[in-house]
Formats: C-alpha cells, sequence, structure tokens
C-alpha cells in the first residue's frame, strides 16, 4: 500500500517538474508517511523567496491528481 501511494505521488509529482524546470529549479520526493509528502527544493528552487508558493503550488497539484487532502512539507536536500 505504501509502496503504491510513493509510486501515485512520484507520477503526480513528475507532471509537475517541467514547470520547475522552466525556472531551473525541481523538487525530489523524499518520502510519504500518512497524508505528508516529503519533498526536497533543488536547483534555482534552494533560497528561492517563492519556496513557499512553490510548495503550496505543489500541494494543490498533488490534491488535485491524487483526490485525497496531502500536507506538501519541505525538507533540506542532503549532499
Amino acid at each position: 500500500m505504501r509502496a503504491e501511494k510513493f509510486r501515485r505521488v512520484e507520477a503526480a509529482l513528475a507532471e509537475i517538474r517541467p514547470y520547475l524546470a522552466r525556472d531551473g529549479g525541481d523538487c525530489r520526493l523524499v518520502d510519504v508517511q500518512g497524508n505528508k509528502v516529503f519533498i526536497a527544493l533543488t536547483g534555482a528552487c534552494i533560497g528561492c523567496q517563492l519556496a513557499s508558493v512553490t510548495v503550496g503550488g505543489i500541494q494543490m497539484k498533488l490534491m488535485a491528481r491524487l483526490g485525497v487532502p496531502v500536507r506538501v512539507v519541505p525538507v533540506k536536500a542532503e549532499g
């Protein structure tokens, strides 16, 4: 069940990535725990003043795509 949810979230993020890439950014799925989706912003998204807006947009797109409420939680990218 958890692996299926992770796969569905990853597929939804794949649809969002081209929009992030237009501005030189990206995101990486770190984990899914219940209704929380942990992502790491990468590229130009790191330190951007609009990162919180981006996270909110990702959350809205995921909820629309998955059909369930989720909370997107940004975490620091490792490395």
